[in-house]
């Protein structure tokens, strides 16, 4: 009774005090049971945590090369609309040939951030971005193809003529009489 007072005394109406105060030895002098080792079960755990943390290790570089490679199903749709879109220049074919060229540009620009969750120590990240970076390369020369298919592009001489200077007369004639 007098620790329950002690207790009702200390302000708290439902406490338990786990202290031990006893003179009889306690349960860690007690000697462990024949076949178990504190250090065993240790390295257990440890052996858990370093698979866990490879099978983590392997999910991010699983999905970090299927990030890499969805540029390949993009670029498949896009080169599908811009073959639908035909050769002919009006407003859907030059809407299609823009998207073909932004959505690279944009992908090129957020490689960093695209890869952010898959950062790991254990993960090497360099073949899956290589393979993005090349994926939108080649969606963005599907752009610039698809613009010179259309004659947007100034591939010909004709197209530089306004840049080039008059051509000198070589003769002169002139009507008159004789």
């Amino acid at each position: 009774m007098d620790k329950g007072k002690a207790v009702m005394s200390m302000g708290r109406r439902w406490a338990v005090d786990f202290t031990d105060n006893s003179t009889s030895p306690s349960s860690r002098d007690v000697p462990d049971p024949l076949g178990f080792t504190r250090t065993s079960q240790d390295q257990d755990d440890s052996t858990l945590s370093r698979e866990k943390k490879n099978a983590e290790a392997n999910w991010k570089s699983q999905k970090a090369w299927e990030v890499a490679q969805a540029p390949f199903k993009n670029l498949m749709m896009m080169g599908f609309m811009m073959w639908m879109a035909g050769s002919t220049v009006h407003l859907f074919s030059i809407g299609i040939t823009v998207s073909a060229l932004w959505q690279p540009v944009s992908a090129l620009q957020g490689v960093g951030k695209v890869f952010e969750p898959y950062k790991d120590s254990k993960v090497d990240l360099l073949g899956p971005k290589l393979v993005f970076i090349a994926l939108n390369l080649v969606g963005l020369g599907l752009g610039v193809w698809k613009l010179n298919t259309l004659g947007l592009l100034p591939t010909h001489a004709s197209d530089w003529v306004s840049s080039l200077p008059p051509a000198q007369e070589v003769e002169y004639s002139g009507g008159g009489f004789l």
